[in-house]
């Protein structure tokens, strides 16, 4: 079993930046995929950014891409996402994901563990 404990959250006026951060316990994510979602009031969880083992490759959704940077620490069992520039859409909680199986980076059905989230507030 993996544990996900995220922090970093909080308000923030347009514009700003927050970097949250997800600590794995349990045992090692180092061979999987680690991930970021959102979820917004009435809406939909989705996907906001993923890094694979190794992290030659990084995937990022549109409405985030050029605004926020994934990375981890596998040393510390930590995944971070960088966030500049924010707007009030990306008002969600935010929630740390890992996977274990192939697939889709981008698809939350994949994803065997979750977090507990992580509110995420832009004030306009």
């Amino acid at each position: 079993q993996v544990q996900l404990v995220e922090s970093g959250g909080g308000l923030v006026q347009a514009g700003g930046a927050l970097r949250l951060s997800c600590v794995a316990s349990g045992r090692t994510v180092a061979s999987n995929v680690m991930a970021w979602f959102r979820q917004a009031p009435g809406k939909e969880r989705e996907f906001v950014a993923a890094m694979p083992p190794g992290g030659s490759v990084l995937y990022y959704a549109d409405s985030v891409k050029g605004r926020s940077t994934i990375s981890r620490d596998d040393a510390k069992h930590t995944v971070y996402l960088q966030m500049v520039s924010l707007k009030p859409e990306d008002t969600a909680v935010y929630y740390c994901a890992v996977k274990t199986e192939s697939g889709s980076n981008s698809s939350d059905s994949l994803y065997n563990y979750w977090g507990q989230g992580t509110q995420v507030t832009v004030s306009s």
